[in-house]
């Protein structure tokens, strides 16, 4: 799977020990510069390249210590974070965070459209798509600091929006998630995953995101979900 891989991301993909490598940087499931003008080509290059590689590094360091890790899936990890250090937490978190937030995103014009299940329910929940979008847009903008707005699935199968700090995510058995579910969207609200292009104005990234949604991908995870 290297072979794919730019050099920065393979020469850092490698930096752990290949004893302690069980977690590995997947390439971005499109060309860097597929998202423009949404999201330009630097910004996803640094944010794939050195920023989510990072977290894959620091994560794979850390099976020294806790060598089960090597056994344990990405998202089995979530759910089991309390047991574990803040490195493991920060980077497990980083590192699921941004593998889906990559999926949840197409080339503008490819991302297609709600499924007729998920359309259903958007529209029990929040009574219209453009309802869940200006409350998630909120979530976004609001999140002080550091991190992610969500669409989750919750236990009892229904739709909800939150938000969590720095690489926290709604599969954390964490006391600061307070609301749990099945991630189905995600937006990244760190400053590096805007700033290039948008400085300080979030609020401008996140309306320009939806045009990027890859609404495909969002409706299989919200069918799996169900399951």
């Amino acid at each position: 799977m290297f072979s794919s891989l730019r050099p920065l991301a393979l020469a850092a993909a490698l930096l752990p020990s290949l004893a302690f490598a069980q977690f590995t940087l997947p390439p971005l499931p499109y060309a860097a510069d597929a998202l423009e003008p949404v999201i330009d080509k630097t910004t996803m290059e640094i944010h794939h390249d050195r920023h989510h590689a990072a977290y894959v590094n620091n994560l794979n360091a850390q099976i020294k210590s806790y060598p089960e890790l090597e056994h344990l899936s990405l998202d089995a990890l979530q759910g089991k974070i309390s047991q574990y250090n803040a490195a493991v937490r920060n980077n497990g978190g980083g590192h699921y965070n941004h593998d889906l937030f990559w999926k949840v995103m197409a080339e503008p014009g490819l991302g297609g459209e709600p499924s007729a299940a998920l359309k259903q329910a958007i529209d029990a929940q929040f009574g219209n798509l453009d309802e869940l979008k200006k409350r998630f847009d909120q979530a976004a903008v609001s999140r002080f600091g550091s991190g992610w707005a969500w669409l989750v699935v919750t236990a009892d199968k229904k739709l909800a929006i939150t938000s969590t700090a720095n690489q926290d995510n709604p599969l954390m058995d964490a006391p600061e998630i307070a609301q749990r579910g099945a991630p189905i969207l995600a937006l990244d609200v760190w400053e590096h995953a805007y700033y290039l292009k948008y400085q300080n104005k979030r609020a401008d990234y996140v309306t320009q995101w939806w045009k990027v949604v890859n609404w495909n991908e969002v409706s299989r995870r919200y069918a799996a979900a169900l399951r």
